[in-house]
């Protein structure tokens, strides 16, 4: 059997992803540059696509015409060739959740420290965030088209939009997501399991937008009366972290420097 034919068969049978280790096992008399050669001239074919170092995927026809896989598609298993936890995060998240206001460009995946090693240029449609842990109480599940998925809650995705935002273009851009997911908020008991994934600052400048900016008092009152409960006391902080806050507005409830204008996109 060739290497052509050892992947058409994986694929027939429902295997839609291979490494390069499998390849050597496979075929342990082909040299290192034989392997290479041939996954380089498939690639080039348009018959795989390598979406990580050492991690292939076999392109279904769909998504033969550009030669690319979405990331949804094989997510999954590279965070499980790569033994690592993970979920699908910020506005991919929210896209599922159903705010699919603005369709996003990058694939927003969170896993554990240690960072990557590869650069992203290997892969530039993946934009990885990284936590010492995965709230695994938090996250959602489905099926895709080539097994199960995992994505962050609404309210872990309301956190993460804002905790992250700079990697989504900035707090207005967060306050859009947050806008079109907040009838599906609910933060009671968030002290007892999200706020232990993140800090008290992003939970102050959630708060804000949420009451403030997108006057959503009664989601913002809950995730008020859950800060008192988890913090007594807590310190001023910048609305945003990229600008001075000085001479700012202060918002004295979530205790808030108001340092910068946010707005909402039309939906």
């Amino acid at each position: 059997m060739t290497i052509r034919g050892w992947i058409r068969y994986r694929e027939i049978s429902g295997f839609p992803t291979f490494s390069v280790e499998e390849i050597r096992l496979t075929f342990p008399n082909y040299s290192e540059q034989v392997i290479k050669n041939e996954l380089f001239r498939l690639s080039s074919q348009g018959i795989i696509y390598a979406a990580y170092k050492g991690f292939y995927v076999i392109i279904p026809p769909q998504y033969a015409a550009k030669k690319i896989v979405p990331p949804i598609y094989y997510i999954d298993q590279l965070m499980s060739y790569l033994g690592k936890p993970y979920y699908i995060s910020l506005l991919n998240a929210a896209e599922i959740l159903g705010a699919a206001h603005q369709r996003p460009q990058k694939f927003s995946v969170t896993t554990i420290y240690p960072k990557s090693s590869v650069s992203p240029s290997k892969n530039n449609t993946l934009v990885w965030t990284y936590r010492k842990e995965i709230p695994s109480d938090l996250l959602l599940s489905k099926n895709s088209e080539t097994g199960v998925i995992h994505y962050s809650n609404v309210e872990l995705t309301a956190i993460d939009v804002v905790q992250y935002e700079q990697y989504i273009g900035g707090l207005s851009r967060a306050a859009t997501i947050l806008e079109e997911l907040a009838e599906k908020m609910d933060f009671r008991d968030a002290s007892k399991n999200l706020f232990g994934y993140t800090s008290i600052a992003t939970v102050q400048r959630l708060g804000y937008i949420l009451e403030e900016v997108l006057e959503q008092k009664e989601v913002a009152e809950v995730l008020y009366i859950e800060l008192l409960s988890f913090v007594k006391h807590f310190r001023y902080v910048p609305l945003s972290t990229n600008r001075p806050d000085a001479n700012a507005k202060k918002n004295t409830r979530w205790k808030v420097n108001v340092n910068s204008i946010i707005e909402t996109d039309e939906i």
